[in-house]
């Protein structure tokens, strides 16, 4: 791919099928179902919900973005804190800057919504994602294991 121009813009509904494709591919344990009832809360919620789609210059969205302002967030100090739910950059696409602007946006819309504070997770496996967020300037606060048990 030799083409890096790409612009980055808020998702509008006619972008649902696109945003649905992406989104399955960072979150493919969720039925169709559950994206799209997920998709239609968080577009229906503006003030604490944000998407992002990266569009290259063909008009493809080759990249989207999800981030919230949750009440509070783990080792957060500060109350309404932005949060990076989560993002994805079409193989093909990584490494030109498209995940950086997506992650920069969503920090000067938290900004303006009156965060001080920005907060993600990974799961520990995730290297890829560990080492992109440490790029990006995020530090790492703590690792978390969940345990379950039947009883």
């Amino acid at each position: 791919m030799s083409e890096t121009r790409f612009k980055i813009r808020a998702v509008e509904r006619k972008d649902f099928p696109a945003w649905l494709r992406l989104r399955k591919k960072l979150w493919d344990e969720l039925s169709e179902e559950e994206h799209s009832d997920e998709m239609v809360e968080i577009y229906q919620n503006p003030e604490t919900q944000l998407v992002l789609l990266a569009e290259n210059s063909a008009g493809d969205i080759v990249g989207f973005l999800e981030a919230s302002i949750r009440p509070f967030a783990e080792d957060c100090l500060t109350e309404n804190v932005g949060y990076l739910e989560g993002w994805y950059v079409e193989p093909e696409y990584r490494g030109h800057g498209i995940g950086r602007a997506l992650v920069q946006t969503a920090e000067r819309w938290a900004k303006s919504m009156g965060c001080l504070e920005m907060a993600s997770d990974s799961e520990i496996g995730n290297e890829v994602s560990i080492v992109v967020h440490a790029k990006l300037g995020y530090r790492e606060t703590s690792r978390l294991v969940h345990w379950r048990k039947e009883l």
